[in-house]
Protein backbone atom coordinates (compact mmCIF):
# COMPACT_ATOMS: atom_id res chain seq x y z
CA UNK A 1 0.00 0.00 0.00
CA UNK A 2 1.39 3.84 0.04
CA UNK A 3 3.79 4.44 2.06
CA UNK A 4 4.92 0.47 2.69
CA UNK A 5 8.43 -0.36 2.11
CA UNK A 6 8.96 -2.29 -1.33
CA UNK A 7 12.63 -2.99 -1.02
CA UNK A 8 16.02 -2.26 0.29
CA UNK A 9 18.21 0.65 -0.38
CA UNK A 10 21.32 -0.36 -2.29
CA UNK A 11 24.50 2.26 -3.12
CA UNK A 12 26.84 1.15 -6.17
CA UNK A 13 30.35 0.68 -4.60
CA UNK A 14 31.77 0.44 -8.58
CA UNK A 15 32.57 3.11 -10.84
CA UNK A 16 29.81 1.64 -13.63
CA UNK A 17 27.74 -1.50 -13.23
CA UNK A 18 25.39 -2.92 -15.44
CA UNK A 19 21.99 -3.69 -15.02
CA UNK A 20 21.00 -7.33 -16.65
CA UNK A 21 18.05 -8.76 -18.46
CA UNK A 22 18.57 -11.93 -15.98
CA UNK A 23 20.41 -12.89 -13.12
CA UNK A 24 23.51 -13.77 -14.82
CA UNK A 25 26.68 -11.95 -16.23
CA UNK A 26 26.28 -13.22 -20.14
CA UNK A 27 22.28 -11.66 -20.52
CA UNK A 28 21.98 -8.48 -22.17
CA UNK A 29 22.83 -5.10 -20.00
CA UNK A 30 19.71 -3.06 -20.07
CA UNK A 31 21.09 0.46 -18.58
CA UNK A 32 24.40 1.17 -16.63
CA UNK A 33 24.33 2.64 -13.08
CA UNK A 34 27.55 4.94 -11.60
CA UNK A 35 29.34 5.02 -8.38
CA UNK A 36 27.04 6.42 -5.47
CA UNK A 37 23.65 6.05 -7.38
CA UNK A 38 21.20 4.09 -4.89
CA UNK A 39 18.47 1.67 -6.81
CA UNK A 40 15.76 0.43 -4.65
CA UNK A 41 16.28 -4.11 -4.68
CA UNK A 42 12.91 -5.38 -4.16
CA UNK A 43 12.18 -8.17 -1.91
CA UNK A 44 11.47 -6.03 1.58
CA UNK A 45 8.81 -8.21 2.17
CA UNK A 46 10.50 -11.61 2.42
CA UNK A 47 11.76 -12.57 5.52
CA UNK A 48 14.59 -13.86 4.46
CA UNK A 49 15.77 -10.45 2.18
CA UNK A 50 15.94 -9.36 -1.39
CA UNK A 51 15.55 -11.56 -4.27
CA UNK A 52 18.50 -13.07 -5.26
CA UNK A 53 19.06 -15.09 -7.65
CA UNK A 54 22.81 -16.47 -8.73
CA UNK A 55 24.60 -13.69 -7.09
CA UNK A 56 22.45 -11.06 -8.48
CA UNK A 57 19.40 -8.81 -6.72
CA UNK A 58 16.20 -8.00 -8.83
CA UNK A 59 15.74 -4.28 -9.23
CA UNK A 60 12.26 -3.12 -11.06
CA UNK A 61 13.43 0.33 -13.79
CA UNK A 62 10.89 1.95 -12.11
CA UNK A 63 7.63 2.41 -9.68
CA UNK A 64 5.22 1.26 -12.60
CA UNK A 65 3.46 -2.47 -12.73
CA UNK A 66 4.54 -2.84 -16.37
CA UNK A 67 8.02 -1.52 -15.60
CA UNK A 68 10.99 -3.95 -16.94
CA UNK A 69 12.89 -5.83 -14.83
CA UNK A 70 16.68 -6.20 -14.85
CA UNK A 71 19.39 -8.00 -11.64
CA UNK A 72 22.32 -6.19 -10.15
CA UNK A 73 25.70 -8.36 -9.45
CA UNK A 74 25.27 -8.07 -5.56
CA UNK A 75 29.22 -8.46 -5.32
CA UNK A 76 28.90 -4.79 -6.49
CA UNK A 77 26.61 -2.84 -4.20
CA UNK A 78 26.12 -2.61 -0.58
CA UNK A 79 22.45 -3.39 1.05
CA UNK A 80 20.97 -1.33 3.36
CA UNK A 81 24.16 0.62 4.12
CA UNK A 82 24.80 2.92 7.00
CA UNK A 83 26.26 6.20 6.04
CA UNK A 84 29.47 7.84 7.56
CA UNK A 85 28.97 11.94 7.42
CA UNK A 86 31.94 13.94 8.18
CA UNK A 87 31.18 16.82 10.17
CA UNK A 88 34.55 18.22 9.43
CA UNK A 89 37.38 17.61 7.60
CA UNK A 90 38.88 14.15 8.21
CA UNK A 91 41.58 12.12 6.85
CA UNK A 92 40.85 8.99 5.40
CA UNK A 93 44.27 6.02 5.66
CA UNK A 94 45.21 2.89 3.98
CA UNK A 95 44.44 0.90 6.74
CA UNK A 96 43.46 1.54 10.36
CA UNK A 97 46.71 3.13 11.99
CA UNK A 98 47.14 6.92 12.38
CA UNK A 99 50.91 6.80 10.77
CA UNK A 100 49.17 4.47 7.63
CA UNK A 101 49.42 6.54 4.15
CA UNK A 102 46.70 9.26 4.03
CA UNK A 103 44.47 8.13 1.28
CA UNK A 104 42.07 11.39 1.11
CA UNK A 105 40.74 14.17 3.45
CA UNK A 106 37.30 14.14 3.60
CA UNK A 107 35.42 17.72 3.77
CA UNK A 108 33.08 18.52 6.01
CA UNK A 109 29.60 17.07 5.20
CA UNK A 110 31.27 14.44 3.23
CA UNK A 111 29.04 11.02 3.09
CA UNK A 112 30.41 8.00 2.47
CA UNK A 113 28.65 4.29 2.82
CA UNK A 114 30.13 2.23 5.99
CA UNK A 115 31.21 -1.08 4.55
CA UNK A 116 32.59 -2.21 7.94
CA UNK A 117 33.45 -1.61 11.76
CA UNK A 118 36.74 -2.73 13.54
CA UNK A 119 37.53 -1.74 16.60
CA UNK A 120 37.76 2.41 16.52
CA UNK A 121 37.26 2.32 12.74
CA UNK A 122 35.35 2.60 9.93
CA UNK A 123 35.73 1.29 6.19
CA UNK A 124 34.29 3.07 4.30
CA UNK A 125 33.93 2.99 0.23
CA UNK A 126 35.79 5.04 -1.23
CA UNK A 127 35.31 5.48 -5.19
CA UNK A 128 35.77 1.56 -5.87
CA UNK A 129 38.43 1.30 -3.26
CA UNK A 130 38.17 1.03 0.69
CA UNK A 131 39.46 3.94 3.12
CA UNK A 132 39.66 4.15 7.33
CA UNK A 133 38.59 6.02 8.84
CA UNK A 134 39.17 6.59 12.93
CA UNK A 135 36.37 6.90 15.17
CA UNK A 136 35.45 10.05 16.93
Amino acid sequence: GPGQQIGYPAVVLCETLSLRESPNSYSRAIQTLFYGETPIVVGADRPVGPMEENGFVYFPLDDSEDSPSCWINADYIIINPSWYVTERSKPVYAWNDTEAPKVALLDSGARFPILREEGDWYVISLRGAVGWIQKD
